[in-house]
């Protein structure tokens, strides 16, 4: 098994180019702080694209490289090298895309606060999470918390976006091409930000809508299950979502962060970020599931 080899969209214009032909799968990679290589992200915590192994030689053009992580799906718009390498005329054809998208969305959505600065309420269709006064029964369990409404709002955005995302693919040479996209883990809401002062992200929004702390990890879980069964029926759309591949990374077992604990637990760095062991444990797993597709869509054959 080899490590899937990174490089960064800068490195193609260099003299001499790399030599793509030299791997069997060429992959373009786009996403957010899960696939970030900027030094600060490096040097803070793990990064799913290097944990990745194939059985063949496998190369991705990571867009998400030397630049700032997205931090909204719309963002795409804003990262030129991403969608030249989609879907410019004289683009490498790519054999697959490699995606992080959709849980910065995520995280900011729960962030949005119950009222505006001057007191004015925020709607509920814009928001995942309900004031004290709008909560529903204790029957309803953890879901009594949560923005039905807002989260319609959210699934919204981010179909849209996808949608917009496969249109993008099927302009270039990639027409048609497999997309991967992966779900995403389900972190314990704890005070645990990141060295560059940004965070916790969940557990500040969890202690301002006053939900009790015995709940914050049912609440998490419930919001980051919403996000997986979204995308894997998106994926089972072919007809709206062409070539879309999912992988719900819910399903991989990991360690839990301790609750209250303020630094790297269990398969976790912070909050939001994996650490070594809880990227390899997800890449590991999504790596077959993305050669099984490779694979398929060429018949299992090498290519010429």
């Amino acid at each position: 098994m080899d490590h899937l080899a990174c490089l960064t969209p800068a490195d193609l214009q260099a003299n001499p180019a790399p030599d793509l032909s030299a791997f069997r799968w060429r992959l373009l990679a786009q996403g957010d702080s899960w696939f970030s290589f900027t030094a600060a992200q490096m040097n803070a915590h793990a990064n799913l694209l290097e944990e990745l192994v194939f059985r063949d030689k496998a190369l991705a053009v990571n867009c998400a490289g030397q630049s700032n992580a997205l931090s909204h799906m719309v963002d795409l718009e804003s990262a030129p090298e991403f969608v030249r390498l989609l879907s410019a005329d004289d683009a490498p054809v790519w054999d697959g895309i490699l995606l992080s998208v959709g849980g910065n969305d995520l995280v900011k959505a729960a962030q949005t606060p119950a009222h505006l600065p001057d007191g004015e309420p925020v709607a509920l269709h814009l928001r995942l999470l309900r004031r004290q006064t709008e909560w529903g029964p204790p029957s309803a369990g953890v879901a009594r918390y949560f923005s039905e409404p807002g989260w319609a709002t959210y699934a919204d955005y981010l179909s849209a976006n996808l949608r917009h995302l496969l249109s993008l693919r099927d302009q270039g040479r990639s027409a048609g091409k497999p997309v991967f996209m992966h779900s995403y883990a389900v972190p314990m809401p704890r005070p645990a930000g990141a060295e560059d002062a940004s965070g916790p992200w969940l557990y500040p929004a969890l202690k301002a809508y006053a939900i009790p702390a015995a709940d914050w990890a049912a609440v998490s879980r419930l919001m980051v299950y919403h996000l997986a069964q979204l995308l894997k029926r998106l994926a089972a759309d072919q007809q709206l979502y062409p070539g879309l591949h999912v992988f719900d990374s819910t399903a991989v077992p990991l360690a839990l962060a301790a609750p209250g604990s303020s630094g790297n637990s269990g398969d976790w760095f912070n909050e939001i970020h994996l650490n070594h062991s809880g990227c390899f444990k997800i890449a590991r797993a999504w790596s077959e599931h993305i050669e099984g597709v490779l694979n398929g869509n060429t018949g299992g054959k090498k290519k010429a």
